[in-house]
């Protein structure tokens, strides 16, 4: 299929994988993401609307579904949402750009760290900062970290969802794994604020690496696990196997990223295609399917754990060679000095009280960043009027915009088979309403 990608501004061929699923189009006609009821079955009086949601965990959260029922079968479908609107983009308009670091975290609460990354990103971009290698790698170890400890929350509620009560146990297992190195890092467990405009906030304390390295020896065998106990159940294989199909043409054209583009088929990954941090510098692979079911977006989240503890490994052995080398730019301008001069120098006091109340103004501009988070494309649009603040600012969730498949993948389906097609999308509401 042949596309224009808006952020690159060129046609190109989209690296499809195997076959197609279906002939043709399952996208709604009139709307893209409500499904109507045919008039004529209407008419006889078998329809029966009902709310799905909002409720934990079913849905995911705030999310509720008017669904037109016959019998058991969807026949009609739209999506309701609002119910989590916080107004983070237009928050963070009225902060320094300083402060406003903090609030990107919480809009994918589960993905913070990749949401605190583009943010920084975009903003280093305007100022054209250079961000020493030491804090490049950094970013990238925890990221991958974050990537597999959001890809443990879906595993752990979307079995649970489906009756494999235990998964979720085992899952959390690893995750407060994650959570306690986090804390190790960074003083904070979840929504570290860890990332700073030039760098990260600290240097690398004594003991991260080997909990680290721990860590990535233990989760092989923990993903073996996994498998061990879903793949072989034939309760999770009929109830994830053929059912929500999506296949790569309709993924492309509703906008899809992330795993549940990859596994439509369509073989692309920001990390590997549109480069940034260190990526460049590591092996990995991109997990691809083509069943475009709920099983294959399954599979893919597994194989992308697998290989962000490859990355992870890769950073560990890199870091571990960078002693001594700076964690952020040596920008008084920009960064906040070290607190130890804060006691000897007025200058610094000086720099640190005005980076703190005043902020920092950035060049005058508009920039788009985007990178691979969880959920697929991570984009942050900016633009800035050099002031202190940002003049406007506007995220791209990639929840918000997977999450209008739903109406196409679960037309014709069953009402039970709704939740495992939600809890394949991996929506985080949070990011959805903003």
């Amino acid at each position: 299929m042949t596309a224009t990608l808006p952020h690159v501004g060129r046609t190109r061929r989209w690296p499809v994988v195997g076959d197609p699923i279906y002939e043709g189009t399952r996208i709604p006609a009139r709307v893209p993401t409500i499904v109507d009821v045919p008039a004529a079955l209407r008419e006889t009086d078998d329809v029966m609307q009902v709310n799905f949601g909002p409720n934990h965990p079913s849905t995911h959260g705030v999310l509720r579904l008017i669904v037109d029922l016959d019998g058991e079968e969807v026949v009609g479908l739209s999506a309701v949402i609002g119910y989590l609107h916080t107004g983070f983009e237009k928050n963070m308009e009225q902060k320094t750009w300083w402060k406003a670091i903090t609030y990107p975290e919480r809009i994918d609460y589960v993905g913070y760290q990749n949401n605190e990354l583009v943010f920084v990103l975009a903003i280093e971009k305007l100022l054209e900062l250079e961000v020493p290698e030491k804090a490049t790698w950094m970013r990238m170890l925890l990221c991958e970290l974050n990537r597999i400890h959001s890809h443990l929350v879906f595993l752990g509620t979307s079995a649970l969802e489906l009756g494999a009560i235990s998964m979720f146990w085992y899952c959390f297992r690893e995750r407060e794994t994650i959570l306690d190195l986090f804390e190790l890092v960074a003083g904070q467990r979840m929504h570290t604020r860890y990332f700073q405009a030039g760098g990260v906030a600290e240097d690398v304390p004594a003991g991260f690496f080997p909990e680290a390295r721990k860590f990535v020896e233990v989760m092989p065998k923990a993903l073996d696990d996994y498998l061990t106990l879903l793949d072989r159940n034939k309760i999770w294989l009929e109830r994830t196997q053929g059912v929500g199909l999506l296949s790569a043409d309709d993924a492309i054209a509703l906008g899809q990223s992330g795993p549940v583009l990859r596994a439509s088929g369509v073989d692309w990954d920001l990390r590997r295609d549109q480069t940034y941090l260190a990526y460049d510098q590591v092996d990995f692979r991109v997990p691809v399917y083509t069943g475009g079911d709920v099983y294959d977006r399954y599979r893919v989240r597994m194989d992308e754990m697998a290989e962000s503890t490859k990355i992870v490994r890769q950073c560990i052995d890199r870091l571990e060679r960078m002693e001594g080398q700076p964690w952020i730019a040596d920008d008084r301008k920009v960064v906040l000095p070290p607190r130890e001069e804060l006691h000897t120098s007025m200058e610094s006091l000086i720099h640190h009280f005005k980076i703190v109340t005043e902020g920092y103004r950035v060049p005058a501009g508009e920039v788009y960043v985007a990178i691979e988070s969880p959920r697929g494309e991570l984009g942050c649009y900016l633009v800035s009027d050099g002031s202190a603040r940002p003049y406007r600012l506007h995220i791209r969730g990639p929840s918000f915009v997977n999450l209008q498949t739903l109406p196409h993948m679960m037309r014709g389906g069953f009402l039970a088979d709704g939740v495992a097609v939600i809890s394949s999308v991996d929506p985080i509401m949070g990011e959805v309403d903003r």
